[in-house]
């Protein structure tokens, strides 16, 4: 099961994501993140997913290069435990604006 959410919180548009996010989930996650166009603040918060795959990990980096290139300011809350290893093996977990949690997240984008 997955669960792909927009929240608003402090004037930031966040997606937040749970469970198994794989090529099954992939389009619910690209439909989520194109509804973000022109949001000047994005937060996608992984933290709440246990499991992420090639297709929705390529999804994700290129929605965060997308919205870098329109002027956007993003955050990735990366997953804990065995999700958090294809950002590890990729090196995305250094190539891409990553916060430790999603409260850290919102205070960058604050700032």
């Amino acid at each position: 099961m997955h669960g792909v959410h927009l929240e608003h919180e402090c004037s930031v548009a966040v997606v937040r994501a749970t469970g198994e996010l794989d090529a099954y989930a992939a389009p619910e996650l690209v439909s989520t993140l194109e509804d973000l166009s022109g949001e000047p603040r994005i937060v996608a918060d992984l933290s709440a997913v246990s499991f992420l795959d090639s297709t929705a990990l390529g999804v994700l980096a290129r929605a965060v290069r997308t919205f870098g290139a329109s002027g956007s300011r993003v955050r990735v809350v990366l997953p804990t435990g065995s999700a958090r290893r294809i950002f590890e093996i990729t090196t995305l977990d250094r190539a891409l604006p990553v916060a430790a949690t999603r409260s850290d997240a919102l205070a960058e984008l604050d700032r």
